[in-house]
């Protein structure tokens, strides 16, 4: 069922949804994080997205780093469950987001040099010198991956 948020936003309009997404960190040599530069909001988030119906989370969340950085990973483990992701977007649509976060390993593909309709750039970040983010989840979850490499 493809664009099936933009199926209900079409019959709920503006309205606040509960809406269930996927995430994931993935870091490189230096422990800097992936973060990618969103076309919506003009800030800066995992890569991830909203679950299709029938989705699993783990489906969700290999599919969604494909299409926002261009990179196949595989999951690693789950890091978190977050269920305070308040946003309201440029066109007037709320959300609360449900987000499962995993640690990731890239396993194919390469990262996205041109931009797409979701992402505007991507970059990997210090977990100490992080660029604006998209919103107290988004910063909840990065919290979760330093917390997770700090005890390395």
């Amino acid at each position: 069922m493809a664009n099936y948020i933009q199926e209900i936003r079409g019959l709920v309009g503006h309205r606040p949804l509960i809406l269930n997404a996927a995430g994931a960190i993935l870091v490189n040599d230096q422990q800097e994080v992936l973060l990618n530069l969103r076309t919506d909001t003009h800030n800066w988030s995992l890569p991830g997205g909203y679950l299709e119906y029938g989705e699993t989370f783990d489906q969700a969340c290999v599919r969604e780093y494909k299409e926002d950085a261009g990179i196949d990973v595989e999951i690693v483990q789950p890091l978190g469950l977050f269920d305070q992701g308040f946003t309201t977007y440029p066109n007037g649509d709320e959300t609360q987001v449900i987000s499962r976060l995993y640690l990731v390993k890239q396993v194919g593909g390469h990262t996205l040099r041109e931009e797409t309709d979701e992402t505007l750039d991507l970059q990997y970040f210090p977990f100490d010198n992080l660029p604006p983010l998209l919103n107290q989840q988004t910063a909840d979850m990065l919290a979760t991956g330093r917390d997770y490499f700090a005890k390395d």
